[in-house]
């Protein structure tokens, strides 16, 4: 059976705790917020998760997001849905809203380098969600989608780069693995301006150039060889991130003197 009891079970207790109990919206939109945990249970689905990993991105906010006269705890989605589902959902849970936005968004990049293969795939459901409605929502409202969110653009931008560059890090065959570069790069071009000015990519002549150096993007932080990231052109070569596409290296090819 694909409509499991336990997820249809899952579906409902999402529903009551987002909508039932606080009509809960998408930040700064009028849609409601259970169209997000139900995105991220059809994602795992169509990325053919198992029924506990579905189950626990249809509940992935149901800790952080409830409300104290309704208050979900890991104990009670352990005892409707067992021990797993709590523990991912609990992985993937910001533990302090006290801190700032920078403390948290950095305190959950680390985090997620020590997930386990499961809580990557759920994380990576909720990350997809998340950036390709912003795509959406930014093709239509330009930079103004920004003005929903607790930081500028360029850090929003750069966390989800940071994000993702550690996600698929952490776990390369990770199914959703190219969805997930592919939203990177799309997320790169609404900072390409100010990413272009403030990190320009290093130039250099042929002479100084080393296969084996070690790269980092000034993005998104990947760090890695050019092998495998070059393009190819009459007078140059360049290099860009795999994660994000931000080029950080140009190789300029010896001039041949005529005569």
């Amino acid at each position: 059976m694909i409509y499991t009891k336990k997820i249809k079970d899952a579906v409902k207790f999402s529903i009551k705790t987002h909508q039932v109990y606080q009509n809960q919206k998408r930040k700064g939109k009028d849609i409601p917020y259970i169209t997000h945990p139900l995105t991220v249970g059809l994602i795992l689905a169509c990325a053919g998760a198992e029924e506990d990993v579905i189950v626990a991105g249809i509940l992935h906010d149901t800790i952080e997001d409830s409300i104290p006269e309704k208050k979900v705890t890991k104990t009670m989605i352990a005892e409707r849905f067992g021990d797993k589902v709590a523990e991912l959902v609990l992985s993937v849970t910001e533990q302090n809203k006290a801190l700032s936005w920078e403390e948290r968004k950095a305190e959950a990049l680390e985090h997620v380098k020590t997930f386990s293969n499961d809580s990557l795939l759920v994380k990576s459901a909720d990350v997809l969600s998340n950036g390709l409605e912003l795509i959406d929502d930014h093709a239509m409202d330009g930079d103004d989608v920004f003005s929903r969110f607790n930081a500028p653009k360029e850090k929003i931008l750069k966390h989800y780069l940071e994000l993702i560059r550690t996600i698929v890090e952490c776990w390369p065959k990770n199914p959703l693995a190219s969805e997930l570069t592919y939203v990177a790069s799309q997320l790169k071009m609404m900072g390409a301006t100010s990413f272009m000015v403030e990190h320009r990519a290093k130039i250099i002549e042929y002479s100084e150039y080393k296969e084996d150096e070690v790269l980092e993007c000034p993005v998104c932080h990947w760090r890695g060889t050019s092998e495998g990231n070059k393009e190819h052109h009459d007078d140059l070569f360049d290099v860009s991130c795999p994660i994000c596409g931000k080029m950080v290296l140009v190789v300029s090819y010896p001039l041949i003197k005529n005569g």
